[in-house]
């Protein structure tokens, strides 16, 4: 029987708040623009890839505290909503596996208010690739040590549902080749694509700790699946970035946030996610997938990235062609106000969006 490695990375949280089941790793940078062409060329897949990141500038990072501040209480009653709801279902304990790195924080704010309703709850980090899927080893990992019935996946938010759809094809592969019983449960905050079992809403609000890459997320890059860093038996790889420690905002985001969950707790309600409202939704996203592939003659679907959080991605880590909003004044899409002039990339009013924004990714062909 081959054993699970162990874990210990807690990133830069505290290790009560999560175990990232992810191997570190060093990995020389690729520039966003070689990495670009080298992903819609077909020469190398995105996971094997990762661009240096920065400290955030300052007046960027002030978008940052500036959502924060607003939208704060906003993601705190909803994720005292989504705690009361796994709280209604819960069996023996609540084990959440977040999806690294969007996942991360969300699951150590839902943790630690699971906890603070009294009940057992442990949470790991892990990886999920598309076209990959789900770190098996991860997988692994975790039912050593827990039930399959207790496992629930936790996000962010959805876009299109790509990774929704990752998660279901991959647990599927995962449970006839071990011969276990998990299942593809998805919870997140913010379901644009109606592809998560339980959500909070399909509102597109800024959810503000996707402003910020590693330095909100434990210091922790996005997973790495490259053949010559993770062998077989090893997790799914990260580079874990020390050198922006003196600009992490990790434990400032989860320690100002958690009183506010807290106090929401008591008067939270369980979340109804029907069936009904997730087809009218997916109805609605691949209906807008379809009309921005009209009008904006984009073949591949992996270049659109509708609502605030995938935008904000594409922005921060790819070469956008334009961003489309749907509210010029909005203050929740001031920064990706600033990162379009700093990119000079174009930006569309489109007022009858069903999302505040989407990015497009600009296409890039191999003879440049």
């Amino acid at each position: 029987m081959v054993f699970p490695p162990p874990a210990d990375f807690h990133g830069s949280y505290a290790p009560e708040d999560v175990c990232f089941l992810l191997k570190q790793v060093s990995l020389t940078p690729t520039d966003v623009a070689t990495k670009e062409r080298l992903i819609q060329t077909g020469q190398a897949h995105y996971s094997t890839m990762l661009s240096a990141e920065h400290p955030p500038e300052a007046p960027y990072l002030e978008l940052f505290h500036d959502a924060l501040r607003r939208n704060g209480d906003r993601l705190a009653r909803d994720l005292a909503a989504l705690a009361r709801t796994l709280a209604a279902q819960a069996g023996r304990e609540i084990v959440i596996a977040s999806l690294a790195r969007a996942g991360t924080p969300v699951g150590v704010l839902l943790v630690r208010a699971l906890r603070a309703l009294g009940l057992e709850s442990t949470h790991y980090s892990l990886s999920i690739i598309r076209d990959r899927g789900l770190d098996p080893v991860a997988l692994d990992h975790i039912l050593a040590r827990h039930s399959a019935a207790d496992v629930v996946f936790l996000d962010g938010w959805t876009g299109k549902g790509s990774i929704a759809g990752e998660l279901e094809a991959s647990i599927a592969r995962y449970n006839a080749a071990r011969g276990t019983r998990l299942l593809p449960k998805l919870a997140v905050v913010v379901d644009l694509a109606g592809v998560a079992e339980i959500a909070v809403t399909a509102e597109d609000y800024l959810i503000p700790s996707s402003i910020l890459n590693a330095v909100v997320s434990g210091l922790v890059s996005r997973t790495l699946l490259e053949e010559s860093l993770v062998l077989p038996g090893d997790f799914h790889a990260c580079v874990y970035y020390a050198h922006l420690a003196p600009h992490d905002l990790s434990r400032h985001f989860v320690d100002v946030l958690s009183p506010k969950v807290a106090s929401h707790l008591a008067g939270a309600d369980p979340v109804d996610w029907s069936l009904a409202r997730r087809a009218e939704l997916r109805t609605t996203a691949e209906a807008f997938i379809a009309r921005v592939g009209r009008e904006f003659q984009v073949a591949d679907r992996h270049r659109i990235k509708p609502g605030i959080g995938e935008s904000t991605r594409a922005l921060l880590r790819r070469v956008p062609d334009c961003l489309l909003i749907a509210d010029t004044a909005a203050q929740d899409l001031l920064h990706l106000g600033l990162l379009a002039k700093q990119k000079q990339v174009l930006v569309h009013y489109v007022p009858d969006l069903p999302y505040r924004a989407t990015a497009i990714i600009r296409e890039v062909r191999e003879d440049g």
